[in-house]
Parts: structure tokens; sequence; C-alpha cells
């Protein structure tokens, strides 16, 4: 199973790259870095240009450039699941670094049969903490190369299987794999968190 880490964004509330703030001694990207490579055989990391992240781990780790930059995203899970060998990836975005491996986990198990396996929470959706199939890629580029950049839009395009909160709640009943940090704010939170829960590199 691929893994794909979605770091293409500007940060532009933060004004910092996010990947590279740290919590408990250790970078965003490093947390989630972590957590993938229980699962996965291969790590793709996608940005803007192809630009390197630092970050290590025992699995392969790569770099892809967004094959249609500037278009959110969605771009990046075009160009993560092109990169890919596997058929289906997970796919997150790099600022949610408390993610549940036995979620991930528990959507790689149900993927076969889906093009999309994707929490939903009430009404909300989590797109950006999801498993997407290589048969998602012609819809892409068609939506790409239409300047549609809504991730909702594919759903609609495709097979989908939404992991509901009963079934999140298994094993994630605090819902942080969908903590993510777009502000000062919420890095403080954030190591907070971590901090009460003796969470540390």
């Amino acid at each position: 199973m691929t893994s794909i880490i979605l770091a293409g964004g500007k940060s532009s509330r933060l004004g910092r790259n996010k990947a590279l703030q740290t919590i408990g001694g250790k970078t965003l990207i490093q947390w989630i870095v972590d957590r993938l490579a229980i699962l996965s055989t291969e790590i793709i990391i996608a940005t803007a240009h192809g630009e390197a992240i630092p970050c290590s781990s025992a699995v392969t780790i790569r770099t892809v450039a967004d094959v249609y930059p500037g278009k959110g995203p969605l771009g990046g899970i075009h160009a993560g699941l092109m990169a890919s060998s596997s058929s289906r990836a997970i796919v997150v975005s790099c600022d949610i670094p408390f993610l549940s491996v036995g979620l991930l986990k528990y959507m790689t198990q149900i993927c076969p049969a889906f093009d999309v396996v994707v929490p939903r929470i009430k009404d909300k959706i989590e797109p950006l903490c999801a498993v997407y199939s290589q048969n998602c890629l012609a819809h892409l580029q068609k939506l790409l190369e239409q300047d549609k950049r809504q991730i909702r839009k594919l759903f609609s395009m495709v097979k989908v299987k939404y992991v509901e909160e009963d079934e999140i709640n298994r094993f994630d009943p605090e819902h942080l794999s969908f903590f993510n940090i777009n502000s000062q704010a919420e890095l403080e939170r954030a190591r907070k968190l971590a901090a009460e829960k003796g969470w540390s590199s």
C-alpha cells in the first residue's frame, strides 16, 4: 500500500511551512510519516514543484511535483496517484499529525470494492484522510483540465464508500485524525494535546 502526503499548500494562514513545524520535538510531516510507515511500503510526498521536505523512514520516500500546479489538493492527489506503484493509496494532508493507524488500516481493508473510501461525520466529509484508487485518475485529470478543484465533484463520478461516525469511533473516538493545523493557535493546541497524552519524539 502506498501513502501520499499532500504538502503543496502555501501555508498562508500560518505564514510559514506547516510541514516543518514541530510538536514534541518532531516535525508535522515526520509525525505523519512515522504513522504511515506502519501501513505502507512506499510514501510519496506531493509538493507544488517537487521540492524536498526533510523527513526520514525505513520505508521508501519519494517527492513528486504537481502535474497541474496551483490546483490545490486535487492536483496533489492526481500527482501522487500517478506516481504510486500501488493501485490504491492512503491520501492525507501534511497538517494532521495525530492520524489513527487503526482507522487507516480499517479503511484500506474495505477499499478494494470502491474507488474512494472517505470518513464522514454527520455531513462533514474528510477527503484529505482517505483512500483513493488509480481508477480516479482519468476523472481527476478531467476536473483539473476544466479547473474544477472541489474534491466533492470527483465523488459524484466514482464509487465512494463513506466511513460513518460509529465506525470511526471504534478506532478514533476523539476524531484526532482530523485535527488539522492552519494557525499558530491550532499549533499550540496540538503541542498541548501531545504533551497531555505523553506523545513526543
